[in-house]
Formats: structure tokens, sequence, C-alpha cells
């Protein structure tokens, strides 16, 4: 194999790729990770739920993985998978390469028989001014993420859509000053609004409109101003808008995929085959609720299988070759 030739190029350097990218580069397969550098986690400096790793900088994790990458010889390449066609066995990627103190950015077309996508998903925030600047710090998505940080603590779940009721309802686990506004409350169901009033939740109609911080030196308070005017003063806010997957290249291959409570996501198996033959997803390309723990459990799952399924390719291709050769030149 040349520079550009490999077994497997994986495409998405989070955990679950860099996971897959590990287990097949220690079974001697010739990897490739193509990494544009923009995990969905960047805007935290903490993660949790990772035993051993609790509370640990996802940049670390990152760094740490790569390096333990490269030590089995695979190949880390910074830049962005911009197309990608061809079938199992004979895929092909362009990149558009990373320009670095030592090299110009360029296009480079990568060979592989097979494909692990990892490329994750990106949040489509509310368009609530300020909210961007806050995401990651006092504004976030998660309670399993950051519910514990938020304990005892004043809680505003911001309503984008119908599955903030879901938050509002994990963070009273773990607070009982919880409040959840939006214009969307209005359409949830009697049931759910008798839950919220049994268990002290409080409910307002009004949008948010802005989220400040209300002391730059300090993690907390927030302040969300209201449509109507008034604003509320919150430690901590949960909210969250579309998900959408970062799928331009599974659609290139023509991946199906299926509704879900997520949106629609790319069709798999448990092991993260698509519809397409030779093409894997792992991580949040396979499970939008993923969490950094069982995206890097995906990766390693589609690594084994993976890696199993090119055995199989190679006992075929040396049976075949076999059969070519002279009978006098046979073992």
């Amino acid at each position: 194999m040349n520079e550009n030739e490999f077994d497997v190029i994986v495409v998405g350097g989070g955990a679950a790729g860099l996971n897959a990218a590990l287990v097949l580069a220690r079974s001697r397969r010739r990897v490739v990770v193509v990494d544009a550098g923009e995990p969905r986690n960047r805007f935290t400096a903490h993660m949790h739920g990772f035993l051993t790793r609790d509370g640990f900088d996802p940049a670390e994790l990152l760094r740490i993985g790569r390096d333990e990458v490269r030590g089995y010889g695979a190949t880390i390449l910074e830049g962005r998978a911009i197309t990608a066609t061809g079938s199992a066995g004979a895929f092909e990627v362009m990149v558009e390469t990373a320009a670095s103190e030592t090299r110009e950015a360029e296009t480079r077309t990568l060979k592989g028989r097979r494909i692990v996508i990892a490329t994750g998903l990106r949040d489509e925030l509310p368009p609530i001014d300020g909210l961007q600047e806050q995401w990651g710090r006092g504004a976030v998505a998660c309670p399993y993420c950051d519910g514990w940080e938020a304990r005892d603590s004043r809680v505003v779940v911001i309503a984008a859509s119908a599955r903030a009721s879901h938050q509002a309802e994990l963070m009273r686990q773990l607070s009982d000053d919880v409040t959840i506004v939006g214009r969307v409350t209005a359409e949830l169901e009697t049931e759910t609004l008798r839950g919220f009033a049994a268990r002290g939740i409080r409910v307002g109609e009004n949008d948010v409109v802005r989220v400040e911080r209300i002391d730059e030196t300090r993690e907390r308070p927030l302040r969300l101003t209201l449509d109507d005017g008034s604003t509320l003063e919150a430690d901590a806010v949960f909210t969250g808008g579309a998900l959408v997957p970062n799928d331009e290249l599974l659609r290139q291959l023509g991946a199906e995929t299926v509704a879900g409570p997520m949106g629609e996501w790319t069709a798999s198996d448990p092991t993260g085959l698509t519809s397409v033959p030779g093409v894997w997803v792992a991580g949040n390309s396979a499970n939008a609720g993923a969490l950094v723990i069982v995206a890097a459990a995906s990766g390693l799952t589609a690594a084994t299988v993976i890696n199993y399924d090119l055995v199989q390719d190679d006992i075929a291709q040396a049976l075949e070759f076999q059969a070519l050769r002279p009978p006098a030149l046979r073992p």
C-alpha cells in the first residue's frame, strides 16, 4: 500500500473514531483517522459518567487517545473529509488537509477497503441572544453530564421543544428549585403538567429572548430576559435545540436513514453496520444519545467486526490467488 491506501478510513477523531482506530491498529490494520478538530463537546472543560475519567478534560482525553493510536502505527490526518465514494474494498475519501507550520493545505484522496463514519452531530441552538456564548458554561443540555454540578441550585430549563420536559423532570431529582419556561410548555400534555405541579416544578409560558452572565468573573448566576421584559436568575440553564447529524458523507454513500426520537438518523445494526456494505457508523453517528463512554464503546464494537470482516476478505483473496497458481507451485 502507498501512503494514501488503507485498510480502514475512520472519519471523525472523537472518542468513537479513536477507539475504533486503536482496536484496528492493534490488529495490525493500516488505519487513518481524518479529524476536522470540531468535537461536539469542545465547548466544555469537563466530561462526566466515564469511569476513571469523571471530570476529565475532553480535549485532554482526545490528545491522549491520538498518542495511543499513533503508538500502534495508525495515521492521524488533520483535515476535513468532503466527499466519499465507492464500494466495499474500493472506497475513496477526498480530504482537505489543514495547513501547518511545515506544510500547506492540500487535497488528498484516500483509498480504503472499509470506512467508519464517526462525525457525530451538532447542536442547533434556539435563536436566543447570548445563548451560544454561554453554551458549555452555564448553559448545557445533558442532566447526566452536568446535572450533579447544578444540584441544590436554581435551575431554569428553556423549553425549545417538548423534549425539554424530560430535562426538567430529571433535574428535579437534583434540585428542588426548577423552572421550565417557553411557549412550548403550552403544548405539553396535561399529564406532564400535572406531574410538574406534583413535583413543584414551576412553569412559565414566556419565551426567553436573552441569556447573559451577571458577573463575568463568576460562573454563576445567569440572567434570563423573557419576551415580556421580565427576568429570571439561574445558577444553571438546561436547554437544547435540534440535534443535526453530520451525515453528509453517509448520504453521499447512499446510507439509509430511519426516523427516531432524536430525528432522522442513519440506520445501522448493533455493530454499527449501515445499509451500505463496508460502511460502519460509531458514536453519535450511530446513536444520538450516546455519551462519551458509550461512543468509545461503539467504536470498539465496530472495529472488532470490521477486522473480522477484513480477515474473511483476506482469506477469500488468498484462496483466489492460490487457485490461479500453477498446480506445480501450489502447496
